[in-house]
């Protein structure tokens, strides 16, 4: 039997010095040292030894069995750090290889301009106001002095939800003005921009639906040189204090006096060409003087308070702000052009 064992420990421990992997080292140990493995099949023949033989053959046997389990432990060692060395070859990364730009997005170049915009407003004083789209027709038209049949409303008085609805979409964002001076008492002092809606023909310089930021001011002794002299601190801050402001008179329903707002224009200095059609100014908002009717249907007392009102198209104030020659590039989603912002 000692001689089967002699057999067994060359044979078990040949086969385990070439085992190639560590599920063919798994496979030995079971094949050798397992509940029905090689050697536990010889010990169950130690029934046919003399007393005198069994202990010998027994140490002889357990003997066996540390030295097959050393074995196979260098030999798991061993494999575990061939399989360990292979994977780092076959994942090894090269750090020297530039890596893949992710692509990141930005702000669209209309929001770069609001936040401008607004960031000039806030720093004069001004808080932000905002309301709904739809809107009550009142708000937009009838508190703003242009009841039903008034001419200026026909160019505005268009997107209702059915006929005997009262909710339009807003024609400007002076609605939220109303909203805000029916709601908190002078001192007032906010801008709200936001969305609008209008039935313009789709060109290079209109669409159906714009952007606009529009501002109020109302408080005790506010008179037309304040509106002048925020309207020349915006347009310094946006487009550099040498440029030049021309105020125009002009009528609109829920201001008196009223004006447009023009600006040398950008491109030629005022010497007149095709971005301002020869006049070298651009116009750019509308302002005025908020009428005391205004102020009185929005239940403040124009004998005590005055105010200034303005309104500014954002499209057109970032087409002047990056000089942009076509208002639909700004909304047509292309990233050659929005990449440029």
């Amino acid at each position: 039997m000692k001689e089967q064992l002699i057999a067994l420990e060359q044979e078990a421990l040949a086969a385990i010095a070439e085992a190639c992997d560590l599920q063919s080292l798994e496979d030995l140990r079971v094949r050798f040292l397992g509940k029905k493995g090689a050697v536990t099949a010889i010990l169950k023949q130690m029934g046919g030894l003399s007393p005198e033989e069994r202990p010998k053959i027994g140490q002889f046997a357990n003997a066996l069995s540390e030295k097959l389990t050393a074995a196979l432990g260098v030999r798991r060692t061993a494999l575990e750090a061939e399989a360990l060395d292979k994977q780092l070859a076959e994942e090894k990364l090269d750090i020297t290889i530039p890596g893949k730009r992710e692509a990141v997005g930005k702000q669209h170049v209309m929001k770069k301009t609001l936040d401008e915009a607004l960031d000039i407003f806030i720093g004069m004083g001004f808080s932000v106001a905002e309301g709904p789209e739809v809107e009550l027709s009142a708000n937009v038209f009838d508190k703003l002095g242009t009841p039903e049949g008034h001419p200026s409303r026909d160019w505005g008085d268009t997107f209702y939800f059915d006929r005997e609805s009262q909710y339009v979409l807003r024609t400007h964002t002076s609605a939220v003005q109303v909203r805000v001076m029916e709601n908190q008492k002078p001192p007032i002092r906010v801008v709200s921009p936001g969305r609008v809606y209008r039935k313009d023909e789709v060109d290079a310089t209109h669409s159906p639906m714009f952007h606009q930021i529009e501002g109020l001011v109302v408080d005790k002794g506010i008179t037309m040189a304040d509106l002048k002299g925020t309207l020349n601190a915006l347009v310094g801050q946006l487009y550099g204090q040498e440029t030049k402001t021309r105020f125009r008179p002009h009528h609109f329903p829920f201001t008196e006096p009223s004006c447009e707002v023009d600006c040398r224009c950008f491109k030629c200095r005022g010497k007149g060409c095709p971005m301002c059609k020869g006049e070298g100014w651009i116009e750019l908002l509308g302002s005025g003087m908020v009428h005391p009717n205004v102020l009185r249907v929005c239940g403040i007392d124009p004998d005590v308070y005055s105010g200034f009102a303005f309104g500014i198209g954002l499209d057109r104030m970032t087409m002047m702000r990056y000089n942009i020659s076509d208002l639909r590039l700004i909304f047509e989603n292309d990233l050659r052009f929005l990449r440029q912002f």
